[in-house]
């Protein structure tokens, strides 16, 4: 039971994050970028890169987070600013495009063989029977302190009363003196940077490959959505639920359950598991467990 807590906590940690900065940037421009995943896979290169050049691990990752924070304005100010004139759906697709540029560029760049960091090999830490390695132990205390922080901000600061007046009634907002572009530019930077730290600290476990984008895409919009979209905290509650059902799909024994010899789903499942919850919760909650709305697009 021990280990199943620790395995759910560790692929939250893997999703919140993503979903998080996908959640972050719907709140303030209304479209669901599909390209935001990608962000993380080329984050987690562009670690890579800065690491296996000679950069120090911590410096690289912080390189990672600056440079995709760079391309995610960048795609914001010079394509997506200019889709969002024609409405939601189109800037929707648009993003869909730029997803699979992204793709691309980074195969055409990098190749499609996965690329694994080179780290010291420690021994698993044992809390009770559970098993957990240290850089694990760092990603689940890094993601911990950062949506602490992130809370914070939202919450007991000027930036983020401004941020959620902002989500919450746009015209009202700007006709009240806040800077909506300003505001808007510094969030899809702090998304883009979040998204590379997560896509970053996924590759230490996983290698930098090109799928990784693809991976995350349904779980991770599956919490966006259960969490509520433009809800960022939602999110993250949406991710430790998804993250609660892909762990238990490959770990409950359903032979034992029936009575009969251990029957294991395989891992290719989760996918499915993901496809359910996301399915449930627009038949039952389609505006999120937290009924924030979701304009439709």
């Amino acid at each position: 039971m021990l280990q199943f807590l620790v395995d759910t906590l560790l692929r939250a940690s893997d999703l919140a994050l993503i979903a998080l900065g996908l959640s972050m940037v719907y709140g303030l421009v209304k479209f669901p970028n599909i390209a935001h995943v990608q962000y993380a896979m080329f984050g987690a290169y562009v670690t890579y890169a800065m690491h296996a050049s000679g950069v120090p691990l911590v410096l690289a990752i912080a390189i990672s987070c600056a440079v995709t924070g760079a391309l995610t304005l960048g795609l914001h100010l010079l394509v997506f600013r200019r889709l969002l004139r024609a409405g939601p759906a189109i800037a929707m697709i648009g993003s869909l495009a730029v997803a699979m540029l992204v793709v691309a560029f980074m195969q055409g760049f990098a190749g499609s063989f996965p690329r694994m960091f080179n780290l010291p090999l420690t021994e698993p830490i044992l809390i009770g029977e559970a098993r957990v390695t240290a850089t694990q132990l760092y990603f689940v205390g890094t993601t911990v302190v950062l949506l602490l922080l992130f809370a914070m901000l939202l919450f007991f600061t000027r930036t983020g009363r401004a941020m959620r007046a902002l989500a919450s009634n746009p015209a009202l907002a700007a006709a009240s003196g806040l800077n909506a572009e300003g505001i808007t530019r510094g969030v899809a930077f702090a998304s883009g940077a979040i998204a590379g730290l997560g896509g970053s600290m996924l590759a230490l476990s996983t290698g930098a490959h090109i799928n990784l984008g693809y991976d995350l895409l349904l779980p991770v919009f599956a919490a966006a959505i259960l969490g509520g979209l433009g809800n960022p905290l939602g999110a993250v509650a949406g991710a430790l639920l998804i993250a609660a059902t892909e762990t238990a799909v490959t770990n409950i024994d359903f032979g034992g359950l029936l009575g009969g010899d251990p029957l294991f789903m395989p891992v290719a499942y989760i996918s499915a598991a993901s496809f359910l919850i996301l399915l449930l919760a627009l038949l039952f909650k389609p505006y999120g467990l937290f009924d924030r709305e979701v304009r439709r697009v």
